[in-house]
């Protein structure tokens, strides 16, 4: 047969991607610092002026996520990746694990400790509310013998956020380990491992830092790498035991486990320099300061929010679609006309809101104003009665109100 029987029947082109303003709920938009990082000439995994930055990635992940652990690094894919990772590391099969779900990212760590052999126990909450502490401690209190307590801290779904300092508080009271899911929230909002005492952390390179997706930030306790060090059977994962990953990421000399993805690392290397540089604080007020003025905005138009004030996150902004509206028309002209990508509803909340985040290099004054003007005048086109200009009059008023730092 001859190999030209094999080429595909359309005519492919060289790909170049349009230029978008990504404002939903991640990716955001990758910062030029970082782009052309990726572009530098490409190292191997083991060369000695690599694995010296592998050392420096080490350090600003621990800045980030406020902790001294040694065992800090990025895992080679996406947050669910890291996710997996703790709990395959984590759980014996047998152990009952407290998780929470009150979105469908709780639901995903339902799925991870059924898949690895445990048990869970599930303490629900209403999707858009944060997880309850009085539920959490209830369960413990009817489940003595459960060994890890498992929540989302930053709810990308909802746009919740629990309070991750009480429930690592009551985990420690009951002797249990705790897993957090902190893929929305790290840089966004406050993380602070140590001080929480937070066991095992996970996150993800696309979302406040900006970074293209395919790296997810973790950090594990001393408590957690001695549980995995005793453990009498083999974690039921090679790639994600965490015993073998640290002959890789650990300080020493460095055995060979997997090819790293090198232009990747040398992207998360340069946006948590960028974080390292503008300071976690600084960054954390500016997500609020852009948060506050979206929000501003949203005011104008009617629109009102999922989570109530005191639980939500200011990164990731989600609001009902106001009566009449048809939601799908919005985002497809948004993204058409404008080309603003914002994001749907998922699970119970498909086709009910809209998802706007305000994450990393996304969440700028010219995007706030950007986003406003452009979802006011798709409104107007579509017949709703609102305001025009009022919706970025509110976002100015408000940035004049909370100058920055």
């Amino acid at each position: 047969m001859n190999t030209e029987d094999f080429r595909p029947e359309k005519e492919v082109k060289v790909f170049y991607p349009p230029q978008r303003v990504l404002m939903g709920p991640g990716p955001s938009d990758t910062h030029p610092r970082v782009l052309n990082a990726m572009a530098r000439p490409t190292l191997g995994h083991l060369d000695p002026v690599f694995t010296e930055m592998m050392e420096e990635i080490k350090g600003l992940m621990r800045y980030a996520f406020q902790t001294k652990n040694r065992m800090t690094f990025p895992v080679s894919g996406p947050g669910s990746v890291g996710m997996e990772m703790c709990f395959v590391n984590m759980i014996i099969p047998g152990d009952k694990v407290i998780v929470c779900r009150n979105g469908v990212f709780g639901g995903r760590m339902i799925e991870n400790v059924e898949r690895h052999g445990g048990t869970a126990v599930v303490v629900d909450d209403k999707w858009g509310e944060p997880v309850d502490p009085q539920k959490v401690e209830d369960a413990l209190k009817k489940n003595p013998d459960a060994k890890i307590i498992a929540f989302v801290h930053a709810e990308t779904s909802t746009g919740a956020q629990s309070d991750a300092k009480t429930l690592c508080e009551i985990a420690r009271k009951y002797g249990c380990l705790t897993i957090v899911d902190t893929v929305t929230s790290l840089a966004g909002t406050p993380i602070k491992v140590d001080e929480w005492g937070i066991d095992a952390i996970y996150s993800g390179s696309q979302k406040c830092l900006s970074c293209p997706p395919g790296l997810s930030p973790v950090s594990f306790s001393e408590r957690v790498t001695d549980l995995v060090k005793n453990r009498k059977e083999k974690v039921h994962s090679w790639f994600m035991d965490i015993g073998l990953l640290l002959n890789y990421w650990g300080s020493s000399t460095r055995t060979y486990h997997h090819t790293a993805p090198t232009n990747a690392l040398y992207a998360l290397h340069e946006s948590l320099l960028m974080l390292a540089e503008e300071g976690l604080e600084h960054s954390w007020a500016r997500h609020q300061r852009n948060y506050q003025a979206l929000k501003a905005g949203f005011a104008t138009l009617g629109m009102n929010y999922v989570v109530a004030e005191q639980y939500r996150l200011p990164q990731l902004n989600s609001v009902f679609v106001p009566a009449g509206v048809d939601e799908k028309e919005v985002r497809r002209r948004l993204l058409d006309d404008y080309n603003l990508e914002i994001g749907a509803g998922l699970g119970d909340f498909a086709g009910k809101v809209w998802r706007f985040g305000l994450m990393g290099t996304s969440s700028r004054v010219e995007n706030v104003l950007f986003c406003l003007n452009a979802l006011e005048n798709v409104l107007l086109d579509m017949g709703m009665k609102v305001e025009r200009g009022g919706a970025a009059a509110a976002a100015h008023q408000s940035y004049a109100a909370n100058p920055m730092f």
